[in-house]
């Protein structure tokens, strides 16, 4: 039986499509995702027509929670160079980081880990009031594997990339946007509204002029795909270590992916029990 899908498109005109990911109660990333994802940016890159994209999520509290914890890390290890020769995780990134289309993240609720990192490759991210970002990946052991390191330095400069990444919290929609993280936040009931607003602005001016623009600004300020590689191989090699995994399993029994449990506070939640547990305080 083929997998579920988890991007819908909505070609809302032959210029304009809206994406909506859905994948679970707290939409998870998961080997499925990283193989269909594939799939869209190919059909993104192979429509002549297409100037704007925006990726949004209709599950409440959640754009795209983090990479599943119980996923086959197995599968995901074994799959095949993208075009760009790198894994296909971050194939999937550095190509809709690079494709000659505007592309807009509409950010209601939670987006950690991975999540952070698709949102991170998207042009241009809009939050709600309700967004929460954040890279936690070092509260349980590993180094993120989707290119945070290469993208935030160059989006809210070096201490604050390494605030965010050592830190390990969440990041508020409101401190997303005074750094950087985030264009911009607007009021949650609002942020449909005027995702698409924009959107449909752009998608009425002339694609080549997008594009060539577009292009022009990614050669000034995205990173080479080369430094993205080491970042992964770095997270193949940290995550999943033995010494981390009852703290793992302890975050799952508190609840982990599920939509009401300590994933709606992970980022504080990883740090306070980690202090616990250095403190000998933590049962």
């Amino acid at each position: 039986m083929s997998p579920a899908e988890q991007f819908h498109v909505h070609e809302v005109s032959r210029s304009y499509w809206r994406v909506t990911f859905d994948n679970g109660p707290v939409n998870l990333m998961d080997p499925d995702t990283v193989e269909q994802l594939g799939a869209l940016v190919e059909r993104i890159e192979g429509d002549a027509d297409l100037t704007v994209v925006v990726f949004r999520s209709d599950t409440p509290g959640y754009f795209m929670a983090h990479w599943d914890f119980l996923a086959d890390n197995t599968r995901v290890a074994r799959m095949q160079p993208g075009p760009t020769g790198l894994h296909p995780y971050l194939d999937n990134l550095v190509r809709l980081s690079r494709v000659p289309v505007a592309t807009i993240a509409e950010i209601r609720g939670r987006a950690r880990g991975a999540g952070s990192e698709f949102v991170l490759a998207t042009d241009i991210r809009f939050a709600s009031e309700k967004a929460v970002l954040g890279q936690f990946e070092v509260g349980v052991g590993a180094v993120p594997g989707g290119g945070p390191m290469a993208r935030l330095g160059r989006l809210v400069g070096r201490g604050r990339a390494l605030e965010i990444l050592l830190g390990g919290d969440d990041v508020p929609a409101t401190l997303a946007a005074e750094y950087g993280y985030v264009n911009r936040v607007v009021p949650d009931a609002e942020i449909g509204e005027v995702t698409h607003a924009f959107a449909a602005r752009i998608a009425a001016f002339d694609r080549t002029a997008v594009a060539g623009i577009k292009k022009l600004v990614d050669v000034a300020t995205l990173p080479e795909d080369d430094e993205f590689a080491p970042g992964l191989a770095a997270y193949f090699a940290t995550a999943g270590r033995a010494e981390h995994r009852p703290f793992v399993r302890h975050l799952l029994e508190q609840g982990l992916q599920q939509p009401d449990g300590i994933e709606t506070d992970l980022g504080h939640a990883v740090g306070r029990l980690r202090r616990e547990e250095a403190e000998g305080t933590r049962l």
